[in-house]
């Protein structure tokens, strides 16, 4: 089937995506290698000695970053793939062969066609990356950056805050993931029309007599208030409020690291805090971001074609000018969104749109 001229996966498609693929891969080792070493220039405290005389060994650092990588990758794909994009085009420019399908009766835009296909394809392996590197990778590399970060062999989580499905709040001094123990509980909430308060020297995340898992409590208290009338006793397993290792380590990364949860991570969270704007615009970023690999391919493109051969260089001007004010829109946005001051939809959709449509106009109306 022919599609604008030519041979719908023919010969010229795998051309070009042949070259597309291999710019990929250079600039895919190139923006990850280099992410990469900012981030090590910025954490040189992995290096460091610890206050016992001791540091992290080498292995345990490659091993961190092996697993962070994925997480790296997500921060900077769509500028691989406009990267991609861009010496893909060069070359077709230096070598005259855009030229040569432009007198043969074939569009630029038929010609790109493999590039934006292309950028489809890795938005929607960002999608299933981001919900599989966070499930098979996410506690693994928190648990080894704490390590790094902190100097310390067991990792303690401090200063969290949560809420449960009936909205009730739960703050936890420190949280130990290795032995699922809690330092310093403290939780308040409603049941019915009473208001009750529940503290704690320590909680551990153990077998209740019933048979399903609970946090059994040190010097366990609940105080619970009706009108005039208040009730204290003690309590020895946690009760009225339900939530569980799993979601002490999510409410802390949603507080530290938002940008890096997953959509069921959001979906989790948002269930449990439903008015929290944050997570309601992270929800639909996380869907847009992605579409940003083609976004930023129709935004820059176009100031490449029609190039005379060796005179490029203001064409990569103006496409990296058109990057920065993309993404400057994109965080004007986010931020709007997250404030408040803009419903979370339109706030994360508005920039990919309104760029989108300018993206195709530039492409359709472009010298060549």
């Amino acid at each position: 089937m022919r599609v604008g001229g030519l041979q719908l996966g023919g010969k010229m498609d795998r051309y070009v995506g042949g070259l597309f693929v291999g710019a990929y891969a250079t600039a895919l080792l190139l923006i990850v290698g280099l992410a990469m070493i900012i981030d090590i220039a910025a954490n040189l405290r992995y290096f460091e000695t610890w206050d016992d005389g001791t540091s992290a060994s080498m292995a345990l650092i490659l091993r961190f970053y092996a697993l962070n990588t994925p997480f790296l990758y997500l921060q900077v794909a769509p500028f691989v793939t406009t990267a991609a994009g861009l010496f893909t085009l060069s070359k077709l420019n230096r070598y005259n062969e855009l030229v040569a399908c432009l007198n043969a009766g074939v569009s630029a835009q038929r010609v790109l066609a493999p590039l934006y296909l292309g950028a489809l394809l890795v938005a929607g392996g960002m999608f299933a990356l981001r919900e599989g590197a966070t499930g098979a990778l996410g506690q693994q590399r928190d648990a080894l950056k704490d390590m790094l970060d902190k100097h310390r062999r067991e990792r303690v989580i401090e200063d969290v805050s949560l809420r449960d499905l009936a909205g009730n709040i739960a703050v936890l001094d420190e949280f130990r993931p290795g032995e699922s123990r809690i330092d310093g509980l403290q939780v308040a909430g409603l049941r019915g029309q009473s208001l009750f308060f529940i503290s704690a020297d320590r909680a551990f995340y153990d077998h209740h007599p019933s048979g399903k898992p609970a946090w059994r409590l040190e010097n366990g208290h609940l105080r619970e208030t009706t009108g005039d009338t208040a009730v204290a006793r003690e309590l020895p397993w946690l009760e009225l409020v339900d939530f569980t290792p799993s979601d002490v380590l999510l409410a802390k990364k949603g507080d530290v690291m938002p940008m890096e949860l997953s959509f069921s991570e959001l979906e989790h969270l948002a269930s449990r805090d439903p008015t929290n704007l944050e997570y309601q615009t992270l929800f639909q970023y996380h869907l847009t971001f992605p579409l940003s690999n083609l976004v930023m391919l129709l935004i820059t493109l176009p100031f490449l074609l029609g190039r005379e051969r060796g005179k490029s260089l203001e064409g990569l001007v103006g496409a990296s000018l058109a990057c920065i004010v993309y993404f400057s829109a994109d965080f004007i946005f986010r931020s709007l969104g997250m404030d408040g001051d803009l419903s979370p939809l339109w706030s994360s959709w508005a920039p990919i749109l309104l760029f989108g449509s300018a993206g195709a106009a530039l492409s359709e109306s472009a010298r060549t």
